[in-house]
């Protein structure tokens, strides 16, 4: 099979690996139908974190092609969409809601082996406890890049804005206007939001995506300058609920600073060099959740509102091309002309 393979800093190369097998009576093998490029794995891509040579990618739907014994409930040719890891489902942690912190679990495309969604065929471990079947025969293009959507940038912004709490009737912040960033705008609206303010980028494609999904305000200008703009369109109160979903030391600074008393920041932005001022947010009582999203957990009911028509998360999506073009889909989001790249691998 054909895979994308990381072979250092901004070098994607596509290589032919062995087919993937079942190797466990927990396995699956799934045809991959439709991949796609995280923002996070621009952090490796540009050097900024470490990567094992071998199969990159964690966002994938596809058909089953190979199922192990022990796996009930998926047979040969289940279209199924994964989340970014892999888990039991039954562990105490799974049970509770935290699939990426399973007692038998992993993450998918970390290099070092073949089991990167980036490719033509992946090995899915614990597969029962692991993907989800999607019903129906006849799924548009536009409900396929929804579904896509699922399997990570729409479940992280969604665990963002659990996270922090939001309910209806709240003034929350989003802190990043990337892919995580829109589709935490597009789940704060969801929940209930009664304004949504956006802090992130002069690009305009995403402001006008934030707005369709429910942004009322953007702010472009960053650190102290940000912080007084929020706290200038909230009485100087600061958001009742923000949500980080960048990862930077500046990111993270910025989302306590707006942060109103008594607040959470929901934070799923990978963190690099942050650190928390302690003191800072014991005095205001502005707590702290999140982490790498459980998508397994919350991918039933957004495949249902996917299905339902009521969200179209598949909107993030701006540039659509091939697996013989990956490292074109890379470049593209370094470089900023691109919010999220889709990878067409094979037809279902």
């Amino acid at each position: 099979m054909r895979a994308a393979i990381f072979n250092g800093p901004g070098k994607i190369d596509l290589e032919d690996r062995p087919m993937p097998t079942v190797q466990d009576p927990t396995d699956a093998v799934v045809r991959v139908v439709l991949a796609c490029v995280c923002g996070s794995d621009l952090w490796w891509y540009r050097g900024i974190s470490d990567l094992a040579h071998g199969t990159i990618g964690h966002e994938f739907i596809g058909v089953v092609d190979e199922v192990g014994d022990a796996v009930q409930d998926l047979a040969v040719g289940d279209f199924v969409i994964a989340p970014f890891s892999w888990s039991d489902g039954t562990c105490r942690n799974c049970q509770a809601g935290f699939h990426t912190a399973c007692d038998h679990g992993g993450f998918f495309g970390q290099g070092g082996q073949d089991d990167g969604g980036q490719a033509e065929y992946v090995r899915v471990p614990q597969a029962a406890g692991t993907l989800v079947k999607v019903p129906g025969d006849d799924l548009s293009d536009d409900v396929m890049a929804d579904l896509l959507a699922l399997t990570d940038v729409m479940s992280t912004g969604y665990h963002a804005a659990v996270s922090a709490g939001v309910t209806e009737g709240m003034t929350v912040a989003v802190v990043g206007d990337g892919a995580v960033g829109l589709s935490g705008t597009l789940s704060a609206t969801l929940l209930g939001a009664a304004r949504v303010i956006v802090l992130g980028s002069t690009h305009e494609d995403r402001h006008a995506l934030a707005r369709e999904w429910g942004a009322d305000e953007i702010i472009t200008v960053r650190g102290s300058e940000a912080v007084a703009a929020l706290k200038d369109l909230t009485d100087g109160n600061g958001a009742d609920a923000v949500l980080e979903c960048v990862g930077t030391k500046d990111s993270t600074e910025t989302c306590f600073a707006i942060a109103a008393a008594g607040a959470i920041v929901g934070r799923v932005g990978v963190p690099h060099d942050v650190s928390i001022d302690g003191e800072a947010t014991f005095f205001r009582n502005v707590g702290m959740r999140g982490g790498p999203a459980p998508a397994r957990h919350y991918q039933p009911q957004l495949v249902q509102a996917v299905l339902d028509g009521e969200i179209h998360p598949g909107k993030v999506f701006d540039l659509v091309t091939d697996l013989d073009h990956i490292a074109d889909a890379y470049a593209a989001m370094d470089e900023r002309r691109a919010i999220k790249a889709l990878i067409k691998i094979s037809e279902r």
